[in-house]
């Protein structure tokens, strides 16, 4: 029975300064830092071991799984780095402060910014300042495949790919894979997995350095989800 564990980032330096961050390559807090490790004595207090690690291209996920992998006694484990399970990317609105965001556009246009399930926010242009375009780590890309923008819908497309191609024949060969990545790319995975609405996507949070673990059957059926508690 193979098991799956998910894990947000801990508390960014954006996070904590309530910034759009999207794509932009930002640090972790000492809270962070704290939460990434918090989340790694717990999984080894629950006897997990790992086969396989999958992360972002961006530090603050990277810097988890290694933070968690290190408390656990597993930072030899094999890890792959992927642009597919990057935060969502959202356009123009990266770097501007969320409070001060809404008081110019509105309280709802932004809670639609940023829950809607396929509405895009404004768009970055490749020529733009900041655009994922100029930036070497997806230099191998399609330039057509980086966005200027993103919704849930569209992040949901490009991680489907890395779960059918990469982690599920790794589960489906009792391989237990851990994955530090970001709440929308993991919000898109989760929805995948557990086949959730469009809707009720919406409501699923992912709180950042706390591990959501999956059991599933021979089918990549979820038998079993919980959440360990971090302090």
């Amino acid at each position: 029975m193979a098991k799956l564990v998910l894990i947000r980032h801990g508390q960014s330096e954006w996070n904590l300064s309530n910034q759009f961050t999207g794509w932009v390559d930002v640090d972790l807090s000492e809270k962070g830092v704290a939460q990434a490790k918090a989340a790694g004595k717990a999984i080894k207090e629950h006897g997990l071991q790992f086969d396989y690690a999958y992360t972002s291209v961006l530090k603050r996920a990277i810097k988890t799984l290694h933070y968690a992998l290190d408390e656990c006694d597993q930072l030899w484990i094999p890890e792959f780095k992927t642009w597919r399970l990057n935060e969502r990317h959202y356009g123009a609105l990266q770097g501007l402060n969320k409070k001060k965001t809404a008081e110019k556009y509105g309280d709802e246009q932004v809670h639609i910014w940023r829950r809607s399930y396929d509405v895009l926010p404004p768009l970055l242009k490749a020529t733009d300042e900041g655009s994922a375009a100029k930036d070497r780590r997806y230099a191998n890309l399609d330039p057509r495949t980086i966005p200027g923008g993103e919704n849930l819908k569209v992040t949901l497309e490009r991680v489907i790919p890395l779960w059918q191609d990469e982690i599920a024949p790794k589960l489906l060969d009792g391989k237990n894979v851990i994955i530090a990545a970001h709440g929308n790319s993991l919000r898109a995975l989760s929805k995948y997995i557990e086949n959730i609405s469009d809707d009720d996507i919406m409501n699923l949070e992912m709180a950042t350095g706390q591990p959501v673990v999956y059991d599933f059957d021979d089918k990549l059926n979820v038998l079993k989800k919980e959440k360990y508690d971090i302090d």
